[in-house]
């Protein structure tokens, strides 16, 4: 899982830890380098904007194919896509240039940023926080169409796909936002799209996919949200991706974005 919830709000894991990393920064920086007051600010105010600009120009050049489909999409800058190495480049480059009035502070404050960077990359990758896949493989489940046809979700791996199942409801905006990808992905050869309704009646839910004309063979209703509870889902949106042989491989809580899509079905 790459997120938690406290109480109604669903929070980034890798936001989490950023967070918890810029503060110890902040700490170490005010204890430790001996900074006039007003330079301190100026160089940690500014370090997060570039870092931020850094990671996020980064991740973009890295995944322009995905971007240049539709550059507006790089202006999202609320979804996730930043690269931890690229903004911790541009941060070294800004610490260098700020402090370079004070050559001791400068050694202290880029030695401050990889250790911080570092953190923050150890602990994305570990995800401490996390847990593991609640599920292993497709769950013994079947699920009513919208035509009211059962569909057993382990037979859809004699088609020989990927597998992605998405957990969604009409009242989620981020759900919305991603639907119009996960049709997009639908029409790919190799890859089958469950978009499962979770806790909804049936109408709510024709009429939003027929509004917005989208058009998924696998469009299924699960109104006691036993995948929610199955995949141990924190919130909504949650999409598990599986291999053609029903295997978990990655599950992503929260927006999906085009270039974390592709990767997946890229990889």
């Amino acid at each position: 899982m790459n997120a938690i919830a406290l109480g109604p709000l669903l929070i980034s894991l890798p936001r989490l830890y950023a967070v918890g990393c810029a503060l110890l920064l902040l700490l170490a920086a005010r204890f430790l380098l001996g900074l006039p007051r007003p330079a301190q600010q100026r160089w940690f105010t500014g370090l997060i904007v570039i870092w931020l600009v850094g990671a996020r120009v980064g991740y973009i050049l890295l995944n322009l194919d995905s971007y240049s489909a539709v550059p507006l999409e790089a202006l999202k800058v609320w979804q996730p896509g930043y690269h931890g190495l690229w903004g911790m480049a541009a941060g070294l480059i800004w610490t260098a240039w700020t402090l370079r009035a004070h050559l001791l502070a400068m050694g202290g404050a880029l030695a401050l940023l990889i250790a911080a960077s570092s953190l923050w990359l150890v602990l994305v990758t570990l995800a401490p926080l996390g847990k593991a896949f609640a599920v292993d493989a497709l769950p013994e489940v079947t699920l009513e169409d919208v035509e009211g046809n059962p569909v057993h979700l382990p037979s859809l791996i004699e088609g020989g796909d990927l597998i992605i199942v998405n957990l969604w409801a009409t009242w989620c905006p981020p759900c919305l936002r991603e639907m119009p990808l996960l049709e997009e992905a639908a029409q790919r050869d190799g890859v089958s799209v469950v978009v499962a309704n979770q806790g909804e009646d049936l109408l709510p839910m024709v009429r939003y996919l027929d509004e917005q004309q989208l058009e998924f063979r696998y469009a299924l209703r699960d109104p006691g949200q036993q995948l929610m509870a199955l995949f141990k889902a924190p919130g909504l949106p949650t999409t598990v991706l599986f291999d053609d042989q029903g295997n978990t491989l990655d599950v992503h809580v929260g927006e999906l974005t085009r270039a974390h899509l592709d990767r997946w079905l890229q990889d």
